[in-house]
């Protein structure tokens, strides 16, 4: 169950909603009949030791609604507590969200982030309204408002998430305990908006991690996910801690920021090219850059989760090794298979 009682989710996320939360996508075996649990499992360890706060379960990787129950016992049964658990609720209907939203509930989930699906074509914002108050009010969990331009709304508000929409959200909706915050491309007007207007009421993310600094100093901003942070180890992590310490804390931090700095501008390099034209997430690109880094790598079911290419990973790689980082004698073969093969 629920660490929290109905009516408590805004409270205990200021409370507890802190700290940097990457990503654990569902690795399944080598002939796609299953999940492999233990290349699960490794993920979640490290994420522990690599100083997550918490971890998003990731969804759109074409697991069957079996499998997906499956994953969210295993990963929060290796969570054991020690990381916040936050549902990604990426069903093709609204129906079958709350049916895995109830369950994830009562397996402790922590937190849902919800997507909308790919057929979803609202043509009002009430549509939106509707659809998100639908999901919320069938638990007592603590939701997400995800705010971003992968949604196609941006033909409703120029910001592609109307703030108004997010304020009739954040008022009827009393389990709405955090907005994901990527609003107004391009420039960061749209992004302190949201700050301004929300930031005393519930928890508001960037989870641009190159943003944090800022955010931090101006707004204190408490939470840092969801995103594939994983693509430099525990740097990210070390640097959202040090970013809300003192003085001292802080030039660490910068330092630790800059030694990264290759390795970000890579990643948002190639990942600019992986979503556009498709507004999906290539996750198949994140489990290469965690591989690299310790994680499990091995195969994920979906096509959505993008083909990587022989350009993608010899650029990432090298970034990664011009920071310091990174497994340079594993060969790019190793990944495809993971490090718990089954």
């Amino acid at each position: 169950m629920a660490r929290y009682a109905k009516g408590e989710a805004r409270e205990w996320a200021k409370e507890h909603l802190r700290g940097a939360a990457g990503c654990v996508a569902p690795t399944v075996t080598a002939d796609y009949s299953g999940l492999n649990l233990e290349a699960i499992r490794h993920d979640v360890r490290k994420e522990k030791a690599d100083g997550f706060a918490g971890i998003l379960l990731v969804g759109e990787t074409g697991t069957t609604d079996a499998e997906m129950r499956e994953f969210i016992d295993v990963a929060v049964a290796e969570a054991d507590g020690e990381l916040l658990t936050i549902l990604q609720a990426s069903e093709p209907t609204l129906e079958r969200n709350v049916d895995l939203i109830r369950y994830a509930e009562s397996a402790g989930v922590d937190v849902v982030l919800p997507s909308f699906p790919i057929g979803f074509y609202p043509t009002s914002e009430d549509e939106i309204y509707d659809y998100y108050t639908g999901l919320a009010g069938s638990t007592s969990l603590g939701m997400f408002v995800f705010a971003i331009h992968l949604w196609n709304f941006g033909r409703l508000h120029p910001s592609t998430f109307d703030p108004r929409l997010i304020r009739r959200l954040v008022d009827d909706c009393p389990n709405v305990v955090a907005i994901k915050n990527e609003i107004g491309s391009p420039g960061v007007a749209g992004l302190s908006q949201v700050f301004e207007m929300f930031n005393d009421e519930v928890v508001v993310t960037d989870p641009f991690e190159m943003n944090a600094p800022a955010w931090v100093k101006t707004y204190g901003m408490q939470f840092l996910g969801t995103s594939n942070y994983e693509y430099s180890g525990s740097t990210v992590p070390r640097i959202f801690e040090l970013l809300h310490g003192g003085e001292a804390e802080y030039e660490e931090a910068m330092d630790l920021y800059w030694s990264v700095q290759p390795a970000r501008q890579a990643n948002m390099r190639i990942m600019g090219v992986a979503v556009a034209g498709t507004a999906v997430v290539p996750r198949m690109l994140w489990k290469y850059q965690g591989w690299l880094n310790g994680y499990n790598g091995g195969p994920i079911r979906s096509a959505l989760s993008g083909r990587l290419s022989e350009e993608q990973m010899r650029s990432f790689r090298a970034a990664l090794q011009g920071c310091g980082l990174g497994s340079p004698g594993d060969p790019d073969a190793d990944f495809f298979v993971g490090r718990n093969p089954a």
